[in-house]
């Protein structure tokens, strides 16, 4: 009986391969495919009408005159950018981005017809000028446009893989146009083939509108001032590190910019040197074809899988890396070499611009969008409009000034033959600033986006230690500012920072605060070690007229004072012991005489604890059990412990365990661990325990790895070593990180986050413990891969012969598959774990908060954190794991990264396997195991019936006693009467029905069903 993959073996069809050719999904086709059609049909419009007007420009004005293109369009751009950022505003931007085209296409064809109609030479002239102009417009809003859908229609992660093809569609339009304008110029002039150009500009806005009507959800239906104070109050929070980002956005595109019409600039000037206008304009048209074709193969089969391997940084500092210091250098050679310097720096020239137009319409075009996903999608698109547009408009204007500047300065200080290398160098510089800029975009782009998820936090900073004091003085002694519980965590701070220099600070305070905070001063400064130097400031508590100082800052007090003391007066705790006073104070005076006073003042002090513990009264008990704590022998006390760990007050409860914990009572520590049974006595348990540091860690070990102890019980033994600061509690932790799986394995990882949490690192692990987390992270992988190939092949039993027909079966299998499903959910949590112990907390929180929504947008957000977050190298399986894709799709991910091996095994075979691997299986998928062998008598070993028939969990056991009541009757009567004692119910009633069943049948023998002779049920 054999499952084969088809995933592996069956031929997907040619749209299949296609699609994994050009690193698509199948869900993003439609919308890919009719954005790169529009895109394109535009772009073919636009590009006859950029070289029809270029060539009528440089005919009519030369090159020189391109300076004042580009001052003109910065003008224009800034202003048509802003004028699209404001119609946001007003209209919806469905109706913005649809009426966009159109209306960059009128003022176009009335020039057009005024170039036509009017023959004045000098508004001839004119009307070439602003052809030109508005067509470098037009491209700029169409861009801008285009790049505003695509964040529209598709998420952070889509972006990347779809992006490359939609912008491919101006790398389509070189191409078409390229070689297809100089066939049109034989059969039409310049103004014809505008014309001709306006009417496909109008017919790709067609495809946009029933883009933007089939997807109207990708779009907002509101103009972005309406607006709910929620979103404007999120929006006040996330401004500032907002504008940083989108400025440094603005200084990218706008370099970007200043290299593209820099050599833009040289370029032409070469060419109009030595061509005319047909000749210039076809050129232009086959040298805008190659480059085209050159990109096209780039966009459609490099840069998705470019961008996805390295990320959008890199491939946008490809660029300025190439232009910027590549090829400069490479010309700056061929100087060298005089009998090729003319040509070579022409070459140079050509092979510049060709590099600019490849990389910028491949690597930075399909980038460009992904930079702006970070930013919240109510804004996004006004930003994006504002920052990229107006930069490229600007920056256009500052490029044809700096150019006549260079050029007027050129021939008036530098030699001819340096001119030409003065804008090279330009170049070079702009670049150089380009990549600063590119860094400090990485640097703050997953900020931002944990930022807009609002999953970020604060992080800790240092102050000075005498400025700290003074704050906390300040803070303490104000009444009439700051709460009660300010106060108190200025203390915590306190002790945490600076625990031996606690009194300096707290003892001249003590009159001159509430009494709660006296008493939890008084404990911080006795938790520092009580001493003498501060003794007389806290005996004026005790001078204090009687009734008028609280009873436990009394106590404290005196308790302070007699431990400070090197020679105490302990005569005068013989007349703290009366009645009169209140029971904290006489357990206090009788714990310091046990302690420090003579036999008979021990005497006295013993038999007024022993009235105390037997008292009526719950606050006499309690009192007394924690004065106990300052005892150094218990001597004839002890005697009333059991009494008090059975008390019927929770207090005293408590406070008989923290005492154990205090006086080291070894032969009580078992009543430490009883106490994490119950929710009422487990906190104080568990700090109990804490506070027996390393001592505690056996114990509490052997609690934790026995699997028949309560989950509960067990989860908060982990917790509780983990809270122990020592580095012998943090080994063990990760020791048996290594050796545990499921539930065991998930206490201990959120036990060791809780130590992170704690401690406040911004290292989060060490080195040494980072190699041994990525281990762990590539167990769980192979884990993955043995889930993923037990689905697949449990998914397919309807096609197998031998369970066709058998309802019962397949159902079984359809609960494996889902217990299966259960388990990798279970894996991906603990895949998300194990990286918060590498990674920020906050950009690791906002990750995993966004890949357990249902939004494929948020699920997209989420791995993009994870992407600019995560460097472990099998990042990238990590993300598709991660990602909602197909189990066979995944199951061929790990395959391909060397961490499952195909295995081509029946479905016999790989339950076996499955049960096997108990340990890795969740409760539930094991029971089904047993089930599912039980339904398709399939034959499993004595070992692994036995191993399930202790197993801690009360189904199992019922599961595996039910496959084993099938396969052999005679072996369940032997051991049904060793079942009987069973404490779970549904096991207790399972064995009471087989007893009855065999003891109506007591002559039954051999196995059920009459299988005995198949060979596939034997034990």
């Amino acid at each position: 009986m054999e499952l084969k993959n088809h995933w592996l073996t069956t031929n997907k069809g040619v749209l299949a391969r296609l699609l994994k050719w050009v690193n698509l999904r199948p869900e993003e086709v439609e919308r890919t495919w009719m954005m790169f059609a529009f895109y394109t049909i535009v772009s073919v419009g636009l590009r006859w009408a950029e070289d029809s007007t270029v060539a009528m420009f440089l005919d009519e004005y030369g090159a020189g005159q391109l300076p004042w293109i580009y001052i003109a369009s910065a003008v224009t751009g800034a202003g048509l950018v802003v004028l699209y950022s404001w119609l946001q505003k007003v209209f919806p931007l469905r109706a913005v981005i649809v009426a966009i085209a159109p209306g960059m296409v009128m003022p176009l064809l009335l020039l057009v017809v005024l170039h036509r109609g009017i023959h004045i030479p000098y508004v001839a002239v004119i009307i070439i000028f602003l052809l030109r102009l508005w067509v470098d417009a037009c491209y700029v809003v169409n861009d801008l446009n285009t790049s505003i859908v695509a964040n529209q229609l598709f998420n952070i992660r889509e972006i990347k893989r779809t992006y490359p093809l939609v912008s491919s569609g101006i790398l389509v339009a070189d191409v078409i146009s390229g070689f297809s304008l100089p066939w049109l110029l034989k059969f039409a002039n310049l103004n014809q083939v505008i014309l001709i150009a306006c009417i496909v500009v109008l017919l790709g806005s067609v495809i946009l509108f029933y883009l933007t009507y089939k997807y109207p959800t990708a779009f907002p239906h509101t103009p972005q001032r309406h607006i709910t104070e929620e979103q404007a109050s999120r929006h006040r929070r996330l401004e500032t590190p907002l504008k940083r980002y989108v400025w440094q956005l603005f200084a990218f595109f706008a370099l970007l910019q200043v290299i593209g019409l820099l050599i833009d600039f040289q370029y032409l000037r070469e060419l109009n040197s030595s061509l005319g206008e047909q000749q210039l304009a076809s050129f232009l048209g086959v040298f805008g074809g190659i480059v085209g074709l050159c990109e096209l193969v780039t966009q459609w089969f490099i840069s998705s899988r470019l961008i996805e391997k390295v990320g959008v940084f890199f491939t946008a500092a490809l660029l300025p890396i190439t232009v910027g210091f590549l090829l400069p250098g490479v010309i700056s050679l061929l100087n060298l070499f005089p009998a090729i310097e003319q040509p070579g720096f022409f070459w140079g020239l050509i092979s510049l611009k060709f590099c600019d137009e490849l990389l910028r319409y491949t690597f930075v075009i399909s980038s460009g969008p992904a930079l702006y996903q970070p930013i919240p999608e109510r804004i996004r698109s006004r930003m994006q409009a504002l920052s990229s547009g107006t930069a490229e408009a600007i920056a256009s204007g500052i490029t044809g000034a700096v150019i006549f500047g260079t050029i007027f300065i050129s021939k008036k200080f530098i030699p001819e033959p340096l001119q030409k290398w003065i804008l090279i160098g330009e170049t070079v510089i702009v670049a150089a600033a380009c990549l600063k800029v590119v860094w400090e975009l990485r640097s703050r782009y997953v900020d931002v986006l944990v930022l807009s998820a609002e999953r970020g936090g604060l992080s800790a900073s240092t102050v000075g230690l005498r400025a700290f004091k003074q704050g906390i003085v300040k803070a303490l002694v104000e009444t009439e500012t700051g709460t009660t519980a300010d106060k108190r965590s200025c203390l915590e701070l306190l002790v945490q920072i600076d625990l031996p220099g606690a009194g300096e600070v707290l003892a001249p305070l003590l009159l001159k605060l509430p009494p709660d905070l006296q008493a939890q001063s008084l404990e911080v400064m006795l938790k520092a070690g009580a001493r003498p130097l501060y003794v007389p400031e806290v005996r004026l508590l005790l001078d204090q007229p009687q009734g008028t100082v609280d009873p436990e800052v009394f106590a404290l007090a005196m308790r302070y004072v007699w431990l400070a003391e090197e020679n105490p007066n302990l005569s005068l705790l013989e007349e703290y012991l009366q009645p009169r006073h209140h029971s904290l104070i006489r357990a206090t005076a009788a714990a310091l005489l046990l302690r420090q006073g003579t036999s008979m003042q021990q005497a006295a002090a013993t038999t007024t604890m022993r009235r105390m513990l037997t008292h009526k009264l719950e606050r006499e008990r309690v009192n007394g059990v924690r004065a106990l704590r300052e005892v150094v022998y218990l001597q004839a006390l002890r005697v009333h412990l059991p009494n008090l760990l059975q008390d019927d007050s929770l207090r005293v409860r408590c406070a008989v365990l923290e005492m154990i914990a205090a006086t080291n009572l070894e032969e009580y520590y078992p009543s430490l661990l009883a106490a994490l049974y119950y929710k009422s006595t487990r906190t104080t348990a568990m700090q109990c325990l804490v506070s027996l540091e390393n001592e505690a860690i056996p114990m509490l070990l052997k609690l934790a790895t026995n699997i028949y102890k309560p989950e509960v019980v067990r989860m908060y033994a982990w917790r509780t070593i983990a809270q122990i600061p020592t580095p012998e509690a943090l080994e063990t932790l990760w020791l048996h990180l290594e050796i545990s799986w499921g539930t065991t394995k998930d206490y201990i990882l959120r036990s060791l986050l809780k130590i992170q949490q704690q401690a406040k690192n911004t290292s989060v692990v060490d080195r040494f413990y980072e190699s041994r987390v990525e281990v762990l992270v590539e167990q769980e992988l192979r884990l993955l891969g043995e889930i993923y190939a037990a689905y697949l092949d449990f998914q397919n039993l309807d096609s197998l012969e031998y369970y066709q027909g058998n309802e019962r079966i397949l159902t079984i299998g359809q609960l494996l598959q889902r217990s299966l499903l259960e388990l990798e959910l279970d894996v991906k949590d603990r895949l998300l774990l194990l990286l918060k112990l590498l990674y920020p907390a906050e950009k690791m929180q906002a990750a995993a908060f966004h890949l357990q929504s249902q939004s494929l947008v948020n699920l997209a957000r989420g791995l993009e954190i994870l992407d600019h977050t995560v460097s472990l190298p099998c990042k990238s399986l990590l993300l598709n794991i991660l990602d909602r894709r197909p189990q066979q799709e995944k199951l061929k991910y790990l395959v391909d990264a060397g961490f499952w091996q195909y295995e081509n095994i029946s479905v016999n075979e790989r339950l076996c396997k499955l049960i096997n691997q108990r340990n890795l299986l969740s409760d539930w998928c094991l029971a089904c195991c047993f089930h599912f062998a039980q339904a398709g008598y399939i034959r499993l070993t004595t070992t692994e019936i036995l191993a399930n028939l202790r197993h801690p969990t009360g189904f199992v056991r019922e599961a595996a006693i039910s496959y084993l009541s099938v396969v052999s009757q005679r072996v369940i009567q032997e051991i049904l009467p060793h079942l009987q004692t069973d404490p779970h119910p549904l096991v207790m009633a399972q064995v009471k029905e087989l007893i009855e069943k065999y003891n109506q049948s007591p002559n039954s023998e051999g196995t059920g069903n009459g299988q005995q002779g198949t060979g596939k049920t034997h034990v």
